[in-house]
């Protein structure tokens, strides 16, 4: 319904960067032990480009919060809108906490959204004017870790998925993103929040996206800090160094310094001109102004 409402506000003419939040799930939740209230529920909100802009590109963005709050507003509301300025259809995602309380196996939950937020985007691509082929995902410090879970996990699909839709992005940017759930590299509290205190080798490894690329793993951009006082640096490096021994094409910029959460401390223009740029020499994105 609330799909078809927006349809209805393009068809008479709506231009403006248009908002809309949708749930992530028309009725029951895999995986979930227990009712959720509304503001635990999980949800997609909507920046689609006005037509002038519109490139067909779509991008799901993940906020961070070492997987035990949502930087919902810094990392995914001001990440939508910069994007859909640049004619990239935006997709924030706000994805269930992990929590044994009410999930079966915690460690899934997020996995369980970000693969259901694809398929919502990839089934609604014609509604939205979107190109089926041009959805990727955008992730931020722990939201990177999901975004990367994403885009290496998809072969297996962890929810309903009867039109075998692909799960997997097309494309990956992962800014200061926890890679790893190796204790040398991981970021210790999202560790424990996402795999609990004392998980299995099996399950560590299995989280552990270095270990997990293939040559299908999407094309990807990487961006961190040397003096990442928070997520270890070298996370970015072991990926970057995995996608090349795959043969995945792969762009990583590292700067001296900036520490955690450096692109919240620029403007617009010098963090996400160099996405762009990737996004276009890899087929993704079109930069109308040229």
């Amino acid at each position: 319904m609330k799909i078809l409402i927006y349809m209805l506000f393009l068809m008479v003419g709506y231009t403006a960067v248009a908002q809309q939040v949708l749930p992530l799930y028309p009725d029951t939740i895999p995986g979930s032990t227990v009712k959720l209230s509304k503001e635990e529920e999980p949800t997609l909100t909507l920046y689609l480009p006005i037509k002038e802009k519109a490139t067909g590109t779509a991008i799901l963005v993940i906020p961070g919060g070492a997987y035990g709050f949502l930087a919902f507003e810094e990392e995914g509301v001001a990440i939508g809108k910069a994007f859909a300025e640049k004619g990239i259809a935006a997709f924030v995602l706000k994805y269930r906490l992990p929590k044994k309380e009410s999930m079966q196996d915690k460690s899934y939950g997020p996995l369980t959204d970000a693969q259901q937020a694809i398929k919502l985007i990839r089934s609604n691509t014609a509604n939205w004017n979107l190109d089926s082929a041009k959805v990727g995902v955008i992730g931020y410090s722990a939201g990177g870790h999901l975004a990367s879970t994403l885009g290496t996990h998809f072969g297996t699909s962890y929810i309903p998925n009867k039109d075998n839709i692909s799960l997997r992005p097309d494309f990956m940017i992962l800014v200061y993103p926890v890679i790893s759930m190796n204790d040398q590299l991981t970021h210790i509290g999202s560790k424990i929040n996402l795999l609990g205190m004392d998980p299995s080798k099996e399950k560590v490894d299995l989280f552990s996206n270095e270990l997990q690329v293939t040559k299908d793993t999407p094309p990807t951009y990487l961006t961190h800090c040397g003096d990442d006082g928070v997520v270890d640096v070298n996370n970015s490096i072991v990926f970057y160094q995995a996608l090349q021994k795959n043969g995945v094409d792969a762009e990583l910029h590292l700067f001296p310094k900036g520490n955690h959460g450096f692109t919240q401390r620029l403007p617009v223009k010098e963090w996400l001109d160099p996405m762009l740029a990737f996004l276009e020499r890899e087929g993704f994105y079109k930069n109308s102004s040229k």
